[in-house]
């Protein structure tokens, strides 16, 4: 939901700018003396622009490019439908191309939040708020930059580096080390200038979805559990993950939520414990759409909207089927099997969900079982539109409105589960454990935290297949599955359908996506990725 109330004064200042062209414009300010940000309050509304473009596609478009190319989430075409030219198709199968829409649109994205961030850094300087203040709002934006850069090194591995606004020269493509190098220092440069979580219910509410010292901790972590693939094979900066998960442990206002469904329901926010940091959404635009593609439209009256909604997205039967502990909380945040109607508590009646004027009940079944020659493509009978278990961890919000079709759930990027699974995992990789408010951590220990609130049996000399299984359960659709994959060299493991008649490409090179081609036609300084040259 939206808690931010002071940005939303923002939205008309919100400008797009894509990373590497039209720089020879002449710049045109939008201020003027009578205009210019003076006090506080000004500024506040100003930073909340890139907020703003942050949230515009990162539930959506980011979150496809880092999902759909695993066995996490799918988009089945349904006897034609919902293929959209083939780019779900193409995400699947690893073989998008640089004009694929969601390469552009997310590196446009991306640097259009950080030439955001540029300027907003340049205005910040020049205000007259008094120093502390300036200061603080600086360092907020450089961590969203930082963030920014994060996911643009993360999915397209050698990106330009731009830190000043506007931009005179033509800005050439950077190895991923100079892009880590420069994340890393930032981030270890602003830490102690962000805000900590409080214990103050209220200044959470205003820290709520901006950064503090712990997301610039847990995202440092992120950083170095992965710096193998980012630095080069053999690279091992595992304790200094776990340095980064206990600064985010030294601050006891974080702990897990007694119930796991809490952290996704549509009123989710500053009231989660484990929440690090959250991308905030309402139900206009920019909103989440997990419900409005993941759902299953016979469902909808069920719980309790009327609104059209798609049939497409689900998960793969081989990722579901890692849900299978006993007692575990987290299987119930899929819709398989015949269906019910919910409790509104996070369970159900015994109440049958029938199709519309029918006595046949809704039964959500995990096979997606291909129908050539169509590639990828179920068909469209009632049974194959229940094929393919459908997420509702980010719980369906019943006041979702026909205007948007959009869900209100506030979507995490970091929190305290994936802090614990980072440390666990980190220490299986030959990081010494540490012992943090009295408790040796060991990765049996760290992970029993999430299986004891999840109700599933412990675990007992859990490996590093047994940590990527566990993340699976516990971060399901949170966008981190290519990010663990890929870390576990297993990012071009097939999992074929039945009756598949396409196969996956399974170039290594295809762990970064390609830089758009048009970004290349306008900037020539830009070098392409190996195995997308033309």
């Amino acid at each position: 939901m939206k808690k931010r109330n002071i940005f939303i004064t923002a939205l008309a200042a919100l400008v797009t700018v894509s990373a590497c062209r039209k720089l020879d414009v002449d710049v045109e300010s939008q201020y003027v003396n009578g205009n210019f940000p003076s006090t506080s309050q000004d500024y506040a509304a100003l930073l909340g622009t890139m907020y703003t473009n942050l949230a515009s596609n990162y539930a959506i478009a980011y979150w496809r490019m880092q999902e759909l190319s695993t066995d996490e989430a799918i988009i089945p075409a349904r006897d034609g439908n919902f293929d959209d030219g083939g780019q779900y198709r193409q995400l699947h199968y690893h073989t998008w191309t640089y004009d694929h829409p969601n390469v552009t649109g997310i590196w446009q994205w991306g640097f259009g939040g950080i030439n955001n961030c540029n300027r907003l850094i340049n205005l910040t300087a020049t205000s007259k708020v008094d120093s502390t203040t300036k200061a603080a709002n600086i360092a907020e934006v450089r961590a969203v930059r930082a963030l920014y850069y994060f996911f643009m090194m993360d999915t397209y591995g050698n990106v330009p580096l731009i830190t000043k606004f506007p931009v005179d020269t033509l800005p050439a493509t950077q190895d991923r080390p100079k892009i880590f190098a420069f994340i890393e220092s930032e981030l270890k440069a602003i830490a102690q200038q962000l805000p900590s979580k409080s214990t103050n219910a209220a200044t959470n509410v205003l820290q709520y979805g901006r950064p503090t010292k712990a997301m610039a901790f847990a995202l440092l972590a992120k950083m170095y559990l992965n710096a193998s693939v980012y630095l080069g094979a053999g690279t091992d900066r595992n304790k200094d993950v776990v340095a980064m998960a206990d600064s985010v442990q030294n601050n006891t206002a974080y702990f897990l939520d007694g119930r796991f469904r809490d952290i996704f329901l549509p009123n989710n926010g500053p009231q989660t414990n484990e929440t690090i940091f959250a991308i905030p959404y309402d139900q206009q635009i920019p909103g989440n759409q997990f419900t409005r593609f993941g759902f299953y439209y016979y469902l909808a009256q069920a719980y309790g909207f009327n609104v059209g909604l798609s049939i497409a997205m689900s998960t793969t039967p081989e990722f579901y089927n890692r849900f299978n502990l006993k007692g575990d909380v987290r299987n119930n945040t899929w819709l398989v099997g015949p269906q019910f109607y919910p409790d509104g508590n996070g369970g159900f009646t015994n109440q049958p969900v029938y199709y519309p004027n029918s006595t046949t009940q809704v039964v959500i079944t995990p096979d997606l079982v291909l129908v050539p020659p169509k590639p990828m493509d179920l068909g469209n009978t009632q049974a194959s539109q229940a094929s393919g278990v459908r997420s509702i961890k980010y719980y369906p919000d019943p006041t979702i409105i026909q205007a948007t079709r959009l869900n209100g759930n506030d979507v995490p990027v970091f929190r305290l589960a994936d802090v614990y699974l980072m440390k666990a995992e980190a220490i299986l990789r030959g990081a010494a454990p540490t012992t943090v408010n009295g408790a040796l951590q060991t990765p049996d220990y760290l992970v029993n935290l999430l299986r004891s609130r999840a109700g599933a049996p412990p675990v007992s000399g859990i490996d590093l297949p047994g940590i990527l299984d566990e993340r699976a359960r516990e971060l399901s659709w949170e966008g981190w599955r290519r990010n663990d994959l890929i870390r576990f060299d297993m990012f071009e493991k097939e999992y074929p359908l039945p009756n598949d008649n396409l196969s996956m490409n399974k170039d290594t090179r295809r762990r970064l996506y390609p830089i758009p081609i048009t970004e290349i036609r306008l900037n020539g300084n830009l070098r392409q990725n190996p195995g997308y040259e033309q």
